[in-house]
Parts: C-alpha cells; structure tokens; sequence
C-alpha cells in the first residue's frame, strides 16, 4: 500500500497544485516595511542583485502559501513517527522532493522577482522559454544549495568513519572500564559526565547509542536504567550544544559564518552544563543508593589481535585531538570544514594501519562488527539532514522566512522570547528541522551595519557570534529534551528501551525544563552583565 500510495499521491498532488495556482487567487500582502531586521538585510542585499529579495513591495503567491503548508504538514510527519511508524527520513526526503517540485511548478515568477539580473545574464540576449527556466533554477539556484547541503553531508560521513574506526579497535572500551561503580549516584554523574564530553566531539547521536549499549550492558534488566537512559538524551544534546562539530545543527551555523568556534564554546559552555547539572541532580534523587552491576568483559580478540592500552590511548588521542584539529585546519586554509575532516580521516586511518599491522597478516578478522542499529541510525541521520535541507532551501527561495523573520522583528522583538519559543516547539516537532529553519530565516549582519531609526543592540544579536545564534543552538538541543520525541536521541531512547511519552513527561520533562530556563538565565546574566 505504502510502495503506491506515495507515487500516486505525489502526482495528484502535484496536478491539484498547479490547477489551484491557475484558478485560486489568493490574496497577497507585503511582508517588510520599517521592521529593523528587514531594512538591514535590505541594506546588506544592496549592490549585489538581491534588492527585489528583500525590497518592501515583495509579496507572497499563492504557490508560497501553498508550499508553506506542504513544509508545515511535513514537519507534523516527521514528529508523529511514534504513532505512524513511517521513517521520518523517508519523509524528510519526500517532502524536501515535493517542495523543490512545487517550486519549479512556479519557478517563472520567483526567478523574475529575485534573479532577474542574473537570468537575463544567463540567458544573453535569447527568448525565455520553459527549458531555459528549468535549466537555469537547476544549474544556478538548486546547485548551489546542493553544495552547501554536500558540504555538512561530506562531514558526517569523515566523523562518523573516525568514530567506526575508534569503535572497532576498543577505543571506547575505556568507559566500561572507568564507570564500574555500584553507587547509583556516583554512576548516574559519570554517565552523564562521559556523555556530554564525548557529545561535544563526536555525532550527539552516535554518542547515545554507543552510551545506551554500555548502561545497557551495565545494568541488565534494572527498571532506573530509564533513568540513566534519559541523563544520557539530555547530556548528549547539551553536549552538543557546546562546540560547533557536536551537533549538525551547530555545524551549520558554523559553516553559515554565523558563529567562531571559540566564541560560541565560551558562551555555551555554563549554560550547557547548568542544563545538564540540574536533570541530573533532580533525576539522582529517585535511584537507590546501590546497584547491581554486571561489570563487563574486555573481548579477547587473539595473541596478535589485541591493542595494547598504550596503542588504543594512541588512537584515541589522534581521533578526538584530529577533530578538535578540524576548527584551526578552516582558519588556516579557510577551506570548508569538511576538507579538515577528510584530513584527519585520512591520517587516522594510516595509524590505524600501523597499530593493526599484526592483525593485518594474521588470520584473525580485522575488524569487530558495528552494531547495525548503529549504522542504521547514522544513515538515517544523513538521509534526514539531506531532505529536511532541501526542504528548507527551497522554501527559503519563495521568500516566506523573510517573511517570518520580519513578522518576529516586529512583534516579538526579542531574541530571549523567541528562544523560549522555540525550545518549546522542539519539544513537539524534530529540534533539527526547527533549529535549521531558524537559522535559515536571517543572514549574518555586518558588525559595522548602522541604520537610522535601527535598534542597534537588537540588530547586533543577528552579527557573528551574536546572541541570536547562540540562543537558537541553546533552546533547539535543550527544549529538544522536554518531550522524548523532540530530538533524535529521544527517539533511540524510545526504541531502546521501550519508553513512553507519557512517562518521561511525568518523570523527566519538568527536570529538564528547570536546567533548560536555568541555563538560559545564566547566559541572560552573563550577556548583561559580564561580557
């Protein structure tokens, strides 16, 4: 059913579409007018052929309306996996297909209201014509999108071969060996300690996997394993949230030039940790004072098969320190990010072949099989990235963020509420589609930027490394926490060990809505009185 209900629906909603847009008139309204934000875009857009994206007479079609709703029903899709049981990246990718269908559907107008220059140059002197169009939003406005979605996708790919490559060799034996307490408190603090340092390196996601097998193997048939299951979703989003290679919605902002990796660790780094401090204190006060420990054993894998401690700190240091690398690799050559990654995966993998040389001649396999839900998740991770990016791109092409962005300018007006905003939504719906759009909905204004009759501090939280972008990656990864469906690692947390949504409501969401505001209290507090 679902193998013809996808196809078939596509193509009459494709048909209903285009025979609404040629009969529907919907009305349109302008979306800017005096708005701060909207006049410094306005003002940033000038000289480089984009006045007619931001100019204060632009207005929505009917096609824009329509392909909004198309992104909105999307997104309640994509949140409602744990009741359709349809792979939210199989809908990411259809939708991000639809809506850049859509688009060409009405690609005439957008293209003459916002790269008329540049179609015309395209065009040099020739009539327009439907082949010309099509060609010119494939090769000049899709592409580029593509390449920026390429750009974090080739990243992912080189991270998570280092961390397969780490986890193959025992790397991440080390955390069994150190967290063997039967304190339950004491456990508690170092899973979540060991949680968001590794979250701040690796894949947030890769890291709750590989956290749920260990407490997993721990604590076998233990009814607080929940417990320590929901620690590990809130350190690993928090952790995230502290350096722009741990989440990849902190990479786009980093790929975006929004923020410095620095900057962005030092603002983070007390309000992230004050998210994760308070759920874990409040969490630890509902677990006994022991517990049964079922202290795991090391794989022996043969005389010439098994690392030495020394070679497995080796290899550990090379991945995480190679990563860390990534950051003062982009501003030293300024290449993209990704170029620094492949770099590291590169030299990773010839010390990888040095300390493995005996294992290489013998007759032993050479690698320890990853767990497949684990490689699942990671393809699923990019597959979703890749059609939530799409989605996104194209609906930034009609102009509707503008219009969302300029709406807040002047009826919100404040970077905190809207943070609060929007870590209460991402509770409901995926944080990483939230916190994409979001990002996507304003550019990086100039630091020099001066408007008359502009607020100045307001325009300057939209700078680089300005509040705005800080919030947004604070408020996503955390209010992502609330509710077990608003992030990913949620999801696994789920699936792992069969939790409800009603029980983490009533046993974790209040906890972390108490770290979520205290964290962001201590940011107001330093942003106003410290820095």
């Amino acid at each position: 059913f679902l193998f013809l209900y996808f196809p078939v629906s596509f193509v009459f909603f494709v048909s209903f579409t285009v025979e609404l847009v040629r009969v529907v008139d919907i009305p349109l309204y302008p979306i800017c007018d005096n708005s701060s934000v909207g006049r410094a875009l306005a003002s940033q857009a000038e000289g480089r052929g984009f006045e007619s994206r931001l100019s204060l007479s632009y207005q929505l079609s009917s096609m824009t309306v329509i392909i909004a709703i198309v992104l909105l029903l999307g997104y309640c899709a994509i949140a409602t996996e744990h009741i359709t049981n349809i792979n939210k990246a199989a809908v990411a990718m259809f939708l991000g297909v639809i809506v850049w269908t859509l688009y060409m559907v009405a690609g005439k107008q957008y293209v003459e209201m916002m790269y008329a220059e540049e179609y015309a140059d395209f065009l040099g002197g020739n009539a327009s014509n439907v082949t010309s169009l099509k060609n010119f939003i494939a090769n000049y406005i899709f592409i580029g999108h593509v390449a920026d979605i390429c750009q974090i996708v080739l990243y992912l790919l080189a991270t998570m071969s280092i961390v397969d490559l780490l986890n193959t060799n025992g790397c991440f034996d080390f955390i069994s060996e150190w967290i063997t307490t039967r304190n339950s408190k004491r456990l508690l603090w170092m899973v979540a300690f060991i949680t968001y340092v590794l979250s701040a390196n690796l894949d947030n996601l890769t890291t709750a996997l590989m956290m749920f097998a260990i407490v997993r193997q721990l604590l076998p048939g233990s009814r607080f394993r929940m417990y320590y299951g929901a620690v590990i979703v809130i350190a690993a989003n928090a952790g995230g949230c502290l350096t722009v290679i741990g989440d990849v919605s902190t990479l786009m902002l980093w790929v975006k030039g929004a923020v410095t990796p620095s900057s962005f660790s030092g603002a983070m780094f007390l309000p992230s940790i004050v998210a994760v401090a308070i759920p874990t204190y409040l969490i630890s006060r509902k677990l006994p004072e022991q517990m049964d420990i079922n202290t795991p054993r090391i794989r022996y894998r043969g005389d010439d098969t098994t690392l030495t401690r020394w070679q497995r700190i080796l290899m550990l240091f090379v991945g995480i320190g190679g990563l860390w690398f990534i950051p003062t690799f982009h501003n030293l050559t300024k290449l993209p990010p990704f170029v620094g990654a492949l770099c590291v995966l590169a030299l990773f993998s010839v010390v990888n072949e040095l300390c493995n040389r005996r294992l290489i001649k013998s007759d032993q396999p050479f690698f320890r099989p990853t767990p497949r839900f684990m490689q699942a998740e990671s393809i699923q991770t990019i597959l979703f990235f890749i059609g939530v990016s799409m989605a996104i791109s194209a609906i930034q092409e009609t102009g509707a963020l503008y219009t969302v962005a300029v709406w807040c300018d002047q009826y919100i007006h404040n970077i905190y509420v809207y943070s609060l905003i929007l870590g209460g939504i991402s509770a409901f719906l995926d944080n990483v589609a939230l916190v994409l759009t979001s990002i996507s909905m304003y550019d990086v204004v100039g630091m020099a930027e001066s408007i008359p009759g502009m607020d100045p501090e307001y325009l300057r939280s939209f700078a680089l490394n300005g509040q705005y972008w800080q919030l947004v990656a604070y408020s996503g990864g955390i209010g992502g926490c609330l509710l077990s469906i608003g992030s990913t690692a949620g999801y696994a947390l789920m699936k792992s060990e069969n939790v409800s949504i009603w029980w983490y409501f009533r046993h974790i969401s209040g906890k972390v809505m108490v770290g979520w505001l205290a964290g962001l209290g201590v940011y107001f507090f330093i942003d106003s009185f410290i820095r």
